[in-house]
């Protein structure tokens, strides 16, 4: 499998080792482009099936998950995979609960915690993380 998008894919986050992972928002059009080859989607129920293989984490809008055990297990699966894959992260809007996960990416791939989500607002959107259950998430991922 490639782990390369292509150059000037939509909503591209690059992380400090270089792998790339995309988040986007559900309630916008599939971006035009290559297709992920796996996505992770961090919503209140289940999302329709994907064309690609896929997981789902029970988020809820503006909050955290309950399960922060099985969500680091899942995200450190989703790190490992960046490096060979072509990975999406999304939830509704592409914003409270994707930059979360992103920041906590972020922190796997060796940000401080409480540098990631400066990290992720400065380098995928400056809306990411909503709500500051979110930011204390993020302070306390490991």
């Amino acid at each position: 499998m490639t782990s390369t998008w292509e150059p000037g894919t939509a909503g591209l986050l690059r992380l400090p080792s270089g792998r790339l992972v995309r988040g986007r928002g559900l309630l916008n059009p599939l971006p035009v482009g290559q297709l992920p080859t796996f996505g992770l989607y961090l919503l209140d129920s289940r999302p329709p099936a994907a064309q690609w293989e896929s997981d789902w984490l029970r988020w809820p809008d503006f909050g955290v998950p309950a399960d922060s055990v099985e969500v680091a297990a899942v995200l450190r699966e989703v790190w490992h995979r960046l490096g060979e894959e072509r990975v999406e992260l999304a939830c509704a809007a592409g914003k409270g609960r994707t930059g979360t996960a992103l920041a906590c990416l972020a922190v796997l791939d060796g940000v401080p915690n409480g540098e990631a989500v400066a990290y992720v607002r400065e380098h995928y959107s400056p809306d990411a993380v909503e709500t500051p259950a979110q930011d204390r998430y993020v302070a306390r991922f490991h």
